[in-house]
């Protein structure tokens, strides 16, 4: 029988040369450029207990979720399939300012599937955390670092999706759904079936009022969602306004601080309805039907921590930025020195002053096959007189 142990599970990938030096060289670039916003960088552990990792996220990362039992508390733990839920237990836990405070972190998470989001069960996540700020200053500021993110990976024509968790649960407080009705009703908005949600809401029994801003909440999306919302939401109690309203801010705000960056609103569009508690946004390009990027706000998370504060931020997939910018082409063209193998002084001195100015260089071994070209060098040290020269290959 033919070996497959070099088989990886599905979904989970290595990454090779020349990718990982990219991959490499562009985390230190984005934490360098987070830590010059002021974001200072954490490393949580890639294993945690289990009532940790799920705190304030609902089901859907409870799917998500590999889990284990710890041999030696008797516990269940998980690997971590967010890092966000452990950067708000270190904002509440160990930094006790009431200053806002702004995290990052990059670190590989494990899915038990795809969710299309990367397109495998393995990303390497990046993202950052504004906590102690509860305006729509706090969320433009993640929301412009993001897009800083995406540039400096080299993504291009990234338009915005944006939307408010708010307005659906306060129509659905309003209307006064139960538990199951509102999850009900949640998944066939996801699917924006129209005939599904009228048909839905008539066994509900509601008001007409009620079920008619409901029902209008689907048709909700695009340029002028926010104008046709204010119109058709007008019976709605102050919450849902309220909510209207703070992403009319954020609007301007994007006007000024992103004003080349398309914007689409979609007032259905609930994702991480089980995290987040306001606005909501994703970063989508042409070519992929799923978010590049995404984020929110989602106060509170931090309460069982023993401290409830404001909290805004954002992640994204480092792997497939990556892969969808093409950058490898920057390790390929980079060129590399062939050196000998000697013990001469001059030899070594020459090797470390080359690399010292950022220049890769490679020494032989003794005995082994190929040379400079082989090795993918484009030029070699040789001997001329008294003094080690660089020569084309």
């Amino acid at each position: 029988m033919e070996n497959e142990r070099w088989i990886l599970p599905d979904g989970i990938e290595e990454v090779l040369p020349p990718e990982a030096g990219v991959i490499e060289r562009k985390r230190r670039e984005l934490l360098d450029l987070y830590h010059s916003w002021g974001y200072e960088f954490v490393i949580p552990p890639f294993v945690d207990f289990l009532d940790s990792l799920l705190t304030g996220t609902g089901s859907d990362l409870d799917l998500q979720t590999f889990k284990l039992t710890d041999q030696l508390s008797g516990r269940m733990m998980g690997v971590r399939a967010d890092i966000t839920p452990q950067a708000a237990r270190m904002d509440a836990h160990h930094f006790s300012s009431e200053e806002p405070n702004r995290l990052c972190y990059l670190g590989t998470v494990l899915h038990t599937r795809s969710d299309g989001f990367a397109g495998t069960r393995s990303p390497l996540q990046i993202g950052a955390e504004l906590y102690g700020h509860a305006g729509v200053e706090s969320d433009i500021e993640i929301l412009r670092l993001m897009m800083k993110t995406l540039e400096m990976t080299g993504v291009q024509n990234v338009y915005l999706d944006l939307g408010h968790v708010g307005i659906f649960k306060g129509l659905a407080r309003q209307a006064g759904l139960n538990r199951h009705q509102e999850a009900a009703l949640f998944d066939v908005l996801q699917r924006k079936a129209l005939p599904e949600i009228n048909e839905l809401l008539h066994t509900f029994e509601l008001d007409e009022s009620h079920a008619a801003m409901l029902s209008k909440l689907a048709e909700l999306n695009g340029d002028g969602a926010l104008a046709e919302a204010a119109e058709a939401l007008q019976a709605a109690d102050e919450p849902v306004r309220e909510a209207l309203a703070y992403l009319t801010k954020m609007a301007e705000q994007i006007a000024v601080w992103l004003p080349n960056v398309p914007v689409h609103f979609d007032l259905a569009e609930l994702r991480g309805y089980h995290f987040h508690t306001g606005v909501v946004f994703a970063a989508f390009v042409p070519e992929r039907g799923k978010e590049i990027a995404r984020g929110g706000r989602y106060d509170h998370i931090g309460k069982v921590f023993g401290r409830a504060r404001p909290a805004t931020g954002f992640s994204t997939d480092l792997k497939t930025l990556m892969l969808m910018a093409g950058q490898e082409r920057d390790i390929l063209d980079e060129p590399a020195i062939f050196a000998p193998w000697s013990g001469d002084l001059v030899l070594r001195e020459k090797i470390t002053f080359l690399r010292a100015a950022g220049r890769r260089v490679i020494c032989a071994l003794p005995g082994q096959q190929g040379g400079a070209r082989e090795m993918g060098c484009s030029e070699v040290l040789r001997l001329d007189g008294d003094s080690w020269e660089l020569h084309p290959v």
